[in-house]
């Protein structure tokens, strides 16, 4: 019974483990003291690890089966921490040296070597177009040469690189990656569409060679912007007449409209479909395509008998008056 109650979270706390990284989230119930920027020591998928506190939630509701945070670190954690990540440098060169003697691993980018905070762990994060490689070979390499610490190599892609080398993005400043995205959302080239952005790769392609990050963070506004707004090609009636939308400027809530071989700028109050317009008033006219057929399902045949009925019953009632 008191395990069960010790069990439900009354506090979460949102721990990083780099600097631009995810959030993973621990219960904290027992450290009431702690605060934003402390580190702690957790128990995670690969052994021990010091993290940073970022951010403190409620728990979710019903869910309680969060890895607690095992205490706070100490000023040892702390230096040792910062001894085995002066050694992480010496270490990715040792790498590339095994490999390049090992033989076979051309088509692989060691890109960084990251030691738990006390050693015990070294990982390898490398890049590789060709996913048939035998790493094992590397690995027990590794493993010999850095013993007592248990090697790891984990695979990462492109965005990953990009987010580990840092440098400059195409629009002149650091890239997204590498200073506050801390997950990457799926991206379409439905979102350079909808913004009318170029499609030429030069334009939407992003330093690591996929579509930029950078178009899904006005995507929504855009979308919600092109709502009230008739799409190119279509037919409309402004205040300078008639005319097709030749382009649509979501941001200016208004389009260009072609009228003759003049073209006006018109905002979307001043717009009248005339596509829809015109589709609405053919329907009005036709009345239901199923009323004569007898198969009608638009009321009026049931309407009808309806309104005899109650002809019938005026009528009745008018008989019995006179008598």
């Amino acid at each position: 019974m008191t395990d069960q109650m010790t069990a439900t979270p009354t506090r979460i706390a949102g721990v990083r483990f780099q600097r631009v990284g995810k959030l993973y989230h621990f219960d904290c119930s027992e450290l009431p003291d702690l605060a934003i920027g402390d580190h702690v020591i957790v128990d995670t998928v690969r052994g021990e690890q010091m993290g940073q506190i970022a951010a403190f939630y409620p728990p979710e509701e019903g869910r309680t089966d969060y890895k607690r945070i095992l205490r706070l670190a100490t000023p040892r954690d702390l230096l040792l921490k910062q001894t085995w990540e002066a050694k992480q440098p010496e270490a990715l060169s040792a790498c590339r040296e095994i490999a390049t003697q090992l033989g076979g691993y051309e088509r692989c980018k060691f890109l960084a070597a990251q030691y738990s905070y006390d050693g015990s762990t070294l990982t390898i994060l490398y890049s590789t177009d060709d996913n048939r490689l035998n790493m094992n070979r590397l690995k027990n390499a590794l493993s010999e040469r850095f013993s007592p610490s248990r090697v790891e190599l984990r695979q990462v892609g492109p965005r990953d690189v990009a987010k580990l080398l840092g440098g400059m993005g195409a629009c002149g400043i650091p890239r997204c990656c590498s200073t506050f995205l801390t997950e990457f959302s799926p991206i379409s080239i439905k979102m350079a569409k909808v913004q009318g952005i170029s499609l030429d790769p030069s334009e939407i392609t992003g330093m690591c060679g996929r579509l930029r990050c950078c178009l899904i963070f006005e995507y929504e506004q855009y979308v919600e912007a092109r709502k009230g707004l008739p799409k190119r090609n279509k037919r409309v009636r402004t205040p300078h007449g008639e005319g097709k939308v030749l382009d649509v400027h979501p941001l200016q809530d208004a389009v260009t409209v072609l009228i003759g071989e003049v073209r006006y700028l018109v905002k979307r109050e001043d717009l009248v479909p005339l596509d829809e317009l015109e589709a609405l008033e053919r329907k009005a006219q036709s009345g239901c395509a199923r009323h004569e057929s007898g198969g009608c399902d638009c009321g009026a045949k049931r309407a009808e008998p309806a309104a005899a009925a109650a002809e019938d019953d005026e009528d009745t009632e008018d008989a019995d008056s006179w008598e």
